[in-house]
């Protein structure tokens, strides 16, 4: 099941043509990224408890429409796959209108907070990736 994430246009993420900067998308979608993972159980507590981490190491993005100040937006996210040490995020945002206005695909791979070196995703990570991947 996809992971709902609102959140309304601010006047900052604006850029000088008068719509959302690309780069601002991408910031959304780390939102509704976090947002997703903490409610999961996953903290940065947890994370130091468990001394992993996720790092992004792919990113491929569709801009498909603007969006402009005020705007309010709401993020999909799905897990596309799961590996060994890495997952595939779906990410995407549409508009009041229920329109699709930017998605992307996110790899995650898990590394070892200490050494910053690939490591297999922890029993507990990869029970709910695999839960939600088997929802979707």
């Amino acid at each position: 099941m996809a992971h709902r994430f609102a959140f309304t246009v601010q006047s900052t993420d604006i850029d000088v043509i008068g719509h959302v900067n690309n780069a601002k998308y991408l910031e959304y979608m780390e939102w509704a990224r976090f947002d997703w993972i903490w409610q999961q159980g996953f903290t940065f507590e947890e994370w130091k408890r468990q001394a992993v981490m996720p790092v992004v190491v792919n990113l491929h993005i569709n801009y498909r429409k603007e969006l402009r100040m005020r705007e309010e937006v709401t993020a999909l996210t799905t897990v596309l796959r799961v590996g060994e040490k890495s997952f595939v995020l779906r990410h995407e945002l549409y508009n009041k209108q229920d329109v699709l206005v930017a998605d992307a695909d996110v790899t995650m791979v898990m590394i070892d907070a200490n050494t910053r070196r690939s490591v297999p995703l922890p029993d507990e990570w990869k029970a709910v990736l695999e839960k939600e991947l088997a929802a979707t």
